[in-house]
């Protein structure tokens, strides 16, 4: 697969970046620019489908069931009208907890498990469970999280080595724990972001690290033993998701392909490839059809979701080198 003309997008940008692409289960790329392969760089949102898929892991384990009332094993969520909200609506983002009080506020407490979690349990939902898409943006990981700890009586970073780090081969994926700063993009994520007591503290929707490579192999893990298919099941055919703005295709862990104009992972994208956007820096996804695996991380942020024309270049350009999708 000829892949220069995405490799030159990458180059001419300018910013640190790592791209590895598979087919076929085979790595037909795996660069870096400005920084080593080997370079661990923040995933932000990038990272959740590695919450998602170890909640997915273990429900197949008969840890619970992803129907289960998260107060079931955490009785203290229960409170102000949370006790009907289930595992299965958070991976949805349709919990109606989208965030306690204000996104800016989760952030303010994220690197305090415990005060993140409280305030979690304390709040009162924002819609009924189930009823509209609201992304999670912080949520997410405290909640499963949360559940994940509860259940599992283990240290969470324990828990992600155990069940999909190592089982995928991911060798320098960690919560937490980035290298390469920020350079670019809005000042006060730059700034955020750019802390130590940031980076380094187990926020599971934001502060995953790693290598372009590790985020590849996860997808392809994915693709070889067919889990992706009982979390790819499409709950939201590109409703107006009420945090975001932006039109999406939700499952029960990815964004899904297949939207006109689509910004997360291309317009020339099928309907059943899967992945997710972090920050409008970073993206991992898959397209089962073209058997084709695409990580993307860089260490500038693009702004909100309508303005990610790099992105949308890079990803088009994989997929037109990629052909159409074999019938």
């Amino acid at each position: 697969m000829d892949l220069e003309v995405a490799s030159r997008i990458v180059s001419e940008r300018g910013a640190a970046a790592q791209l590895c692409v598979i087919r076929d289960g085979r790595i037909d790329l795996d660069r870096a620019w400005g920084v080593e392969r080997e370079a661990s760089f923040l995933l932000f949102s990038a990272g959740k489908p590695l919450t998602s898929m170890l909640v997915h892991r273990l429900a197949g384990q008969g840890a619970f069931a992803l129907d289960d009332p998260i107060a079931r094993f955490w009785p203290e969520f229960g409170a102000n009208g949370k006790d009907g909200i289930t595992i299965r609506h958070v991976l949805r983002h349709r919990s109606g907890l989208p965030y306690a009080k204000s996104i800016g506020r989760d952030a303010l407490l994220a690197t305090d498990w415990d005060r993140s979690v409280r305030a979690l349990a304390r709040a009162r939902p924002h819609t009924p469970p189930g009823e509209v898409p609201a992304y999670h943006v912080i949520s997410h990981g405290f909640l499963l999280g949360e559940v994940v700890r509860r259940v599992t009586g283990t240290p969470l970073a324990e828990v992600f080595r155990e069940q999909v780090f190592e089982p995928a081969g991911m060798e320098r994926m960690r919560l937490g724990g980035a290298r390469v700063p920020l350079r670019d993009g809005p000042l006060v994520p730059r700034t955020l972001f750019n802390r130590r007591a940031v980076r380094d503290a187990a926020i599971p929707a934001a502060t995953m690290s790693g290598t372009a490579r590790d985020l590849a192999l996860f997808y392809q893990w994915l693709l070889d033993e067919g889990s992706w298919r009982s979390a790819t099941t499409p709950t939201s055919e590109g409703e107006t998701d009420r945090v975001s703005r932006m039109p999406i295709r939700w499952s029960e862990g990815f964004q899904l392909g297949g939207l006109p104009g689509e910004r997360y992972i291309g317009a020339r994208s099928d309907p059943i490839a899967f992945g997710h956007n972090g920050s409008n820096a970073c993206m991992g996804w898959a397209d089962p059809g073209r058997r084709l695996v695409v990580a993307y991380l860089t260490n500038r942020l693009g702004g909100g979701p309508a303005r990610s024309p790099h992105q949308c270049a890079v990803r088009d350009a994989i997929l037109a080198a990629a052909g159409a999708t074999p019938a």
